[in-house]
């Protein structure tokens, strides 16, 4: 993520903290109906952003919301499968 947020920063000032603003956004709405995303293997749901091409990759357990990976939706998409 801080790798992502570098890069788009390094690419136009400001819009690396847009990125990880992206991010907070996602996590809030998650936060807020942590059953709308998708499932996408096992119980683990997929959250996509808006305006990058990444989702967020989260579980949810009694009281919490582990979020697993930040993924980039077009390279090695599957990388987090074998963690």
């Amino acid at each position: 993520m801080i790798a992502a947020a570098r890069y788009y920063e390094s690419q136009s000032p400001g819009l690396g903290s847009e990125f990880l603003d992206e991010i907070e956004h996602a996590t809030h709405a998650l936060a807020a109906q942590p059953q709308a995303a998708p499932i996408v293997r096992n119980d683990i749901r997929r959250r996509l952003l808006t305006r990058f091409p990444f989702g967020l990759l989260y579980q949810t357990e009694d009281t919490r919301i582990v979020i697993i990976a930040v993924m980039h939706l077009r390279r090695r998409p599957g990388y987090w499968q074998g963690h």
